[in-house]
């Protein structure tokens, strides 16, 4: 597992601090992952970033189980929503007042034997690595064991409903529950798992001819295979994300706050 979040050029031009936070746990079971935008017009939005991943660690990780343990999509989903429930009832009580001071998005992973779940409020990313079997299609990450082949996958992400595009909704939002994305994937191939902010949506995605967005497989590639290395070495890794996502290449797309938080199986 890696992650990093780097400042935004507008936040380093204001002389603020990254909004952004991330936490994740790993247990017998399997992972939680969670990463949190704090919203640039919310004066304490760094704290209540900071704040909600804290609470999706404590709520999330009793969800944390095989599939065989409750092999039922519908209730899995219903148990990550209770989770969710739990989470901004705690946010809201710590808030001690109005929320919107505190405004956060929230994106959380559950990764066990057999599924994987996600719920998010507002617009992070996650993308799933998986081997699709011979003849799949390869991503340009490099494929998997003889017979196998890797691609990757962007899980539907939240919705606001509203009238405006720009518009989000926060965790201690009144409508939160009723703009919330929960999806519960059953796949015995995922092999790995990304989470983002949406400031690296440009790095992340690319425009398709037609229809969403697509997985930036050379990119993602590039991450998942450095994770997976014997070699790894998380100062170095830390190193070169910090190089690409002060590079120019980014700064020219994005403003933004910048968050990745990753795990891959090895």
């Amino acid at each position: 597992m890696h992650g990093t979040s780097a400042t935004g050029y507008r936040h380093l031009r204001e002389r603020t601090l990254c909004q952004d936070a991330y936490a994740y746990e790993e247990t017998a079971s399997g992972l939680v992952l969670a990463v949190a935008d704090g919203a640039g017009s919310a004066p304490d939005s760094r704290e209540g970033a900071r704040q909600a991943v804290r609470l999706a660690m404590e709520a999330f990780l009793p969800t944390v189980t095989a599939w065989e343990r409750l092999p039922d999509a519908r209730a899995r989903k219903e148990q990550l929503t209770e989770a969710f429930r739990d989470v901004r009832a705690e946010f809201l009580r710590w808030c001690q007042g109005p929320p919107g001071r505190y405004a956060t998005t929230l994106t959380v992973v559950v990764l066990a034997r057999g599924w994987l779940g996600q719920l998010s409020i507002g617009d992070g990313l996650v993308l799933v690595r998986a081997e699709t079997g011979a003849g799949g299609n390869a991503g340009a990450g490099g494929s998997g064991g003889a017979g196998t082949a890797t691609s990757y996958h962007l899980l539907p992400r939240a919705h606001t409903g509203s009238e405006y595009a720009n518009e989000t909704v926060f965790v201690g939002s009144p409508s939160a529950l009723a703009h919330l994305r929960v999806d519960c994937v059953r796949d015995e191939g995922i092999e790995g798992v990304l989470l983002s902010t949406d400031g690296l949506t440009h790095a992340l995605l690319r425009r398709a001819p037609a229809g969403p967005p697509l997985p930036h497989d050379a990119f993602l590639g590039h991450l998942f295979d450095r994770l997976a290395r014997p070699d790894y070495d998380p100062a170095e890794e830390e190193r070169r994300l910090k190089d690409f996502l002060g590079s120019d290449q980014i700064t020219r797309v994005t403003g933004d706050d910048k968050t990745l938080l990753w795990a891959i199986r090895t």
